[in-house]
């Protein structure tokens, strides 16, 4: 019988009860030759044990002079789910070595809170119960004046990867008109999909619900500015779930100040100060980074990364995580996970 392979476990900011079941931890350590780093210094520890490693699970830094010392290396998986630029990517191409990250895992719980967000913005759920708890609440028909239905509306979707695709799944059953804009994704491949593709252009003026699900790349950084912002149909919604560097902030504030609602799960600097003014935007619903913080989503880091460690140990190809591609990696400019500040 094969000797198990040898992982080199060092997966902070994640904590190992974070991402995985006592089930799966069990699995992951009966399973393989698990050389955990446990503080000491990390040039010493990875100069010691990268010689003899076959999967590495770590978020650090693996340029060409660590990847020099690790000739059995077969996967890093980065577990934070981020592809950050800290990793020599080309030479990880050149040698076969997969670069994972299960970021797949927070779509779904993404996706239910943006649909819950919008029935918000739409009804003006939040805003009623807080004037319900001032004595200001207006009843019938009075509190419902500029409400809307999402049933049957038209929706815009920016970024039609996992997370604009979890979304979808939830809004077909609200028969709505959906358009996406993904342009590393071809028209054809949308419409396959079951959405219309559309120009960036077309998304912000055409509808009345408008999610920005896309991550942050070297060509979209505040892409939602003052003049994109202007194209939305007054008292139209939008959601920025995804990034906080979608948007240029201080444009939206102003936007949500007036003519638009808005609704925000991500922020420029968090946690925000208390007295950040974007606290006080009229029509803007705030959820402080929690959309995809749950806990089941978390576990399935681990299961994730068991079942693409088991593929890679027979000889197969990883499925369940998503891997770095050579077109597109230097191209993510996502922030890494800050434990210090709660992100």
């Amino acid at each position: 019988m094969p000797n198990p392979m040898r992982v080199l476990y060092d997966p902070e900011p994640r904590g190992t009860d974070e991402i995985f079941s006592a089930e799966a931890l069990a699995t992951f350590r009966s399973a393989y030759e698990v050389i955990a780093w446990q503080g000491e210094d990390r040039d010493s520890f990875y100069a010691r044990h990268l010689p003899e490693t076959d999967i590495l699970i770590s978020q650090q830094p693996m340029g060409r002079d660590r990847l020099d010392l690790a000739p059995n290396l077969r996967a890093i998986f980065n577990v934070e789910t981020n592809f950050l630029p800290n990793i020599d990517y080309e030479e990880c191409f050149r040698r076969g070595i997969h670069v994972l990250a299960p970021g797949a895992v927070f779509a779904l719980p993404v996706a239910e809170m943006a649909l819950g967000m919008a029935l918000s913005l739409a009804r003006n759920i939040h805003g009623e119960h807080a004037a319900f708890l001032r004595g200001e609440e207006k009843w019938l028909f009075d509190g419902n004046r500029e409400s809307e239905l999402l049933t049957g509306s038209t929706v815009g979707i920016i970024g039609f990867g996992d997370l604009g695709r979890a979304l979808h799944r939830l809004l077909v059953t609200f028969g709505c008109r959906v358009q996406a804009h993904d342009p590393w994704l071809p028209p054809g491949h949308l419409r396959r999909l079951g959405v219309e593709p559309a120009s960036f252009e077309t998304v912000m003026h055409e509808n009345r619900f408008i999610f920005v699900m896309a991550t942050i790349t070297t060509e979209n950084r505040h892409m939602i500015d003052a003049a994109a912002l202007e194209m939305m149909q007054p008292g139209a919604n939008l959601l920025l779930m995804s990034r906080a560097a979608a948007a240029d902030f201080p444009a939206l504030c102003a936007a949500a100040s007036g003519r638009i609602k808005v609704a925000t799960d991500v922020f420029p600097v968090e946690p925000l100060p208390l007295d950040d003014p974007i606290r006080s935007v009229p029509n803007m619903l705030f959820s402080p980074h929690r959309a995809g913080a749950l806990t089941v989503a978390l576990r399935e880091i681990g299961d994730r990364v068991l079942e693409d460690m088991d593929l890679i140990a027979h000889g197969l190809a990883p499925v369940a995580c998503r891997r770095a591609e050579r077109e597109t990696v230097a191209r993510f400019r996502s922030m890494p996970v800050d434990r210090a500040k709660g992100a």
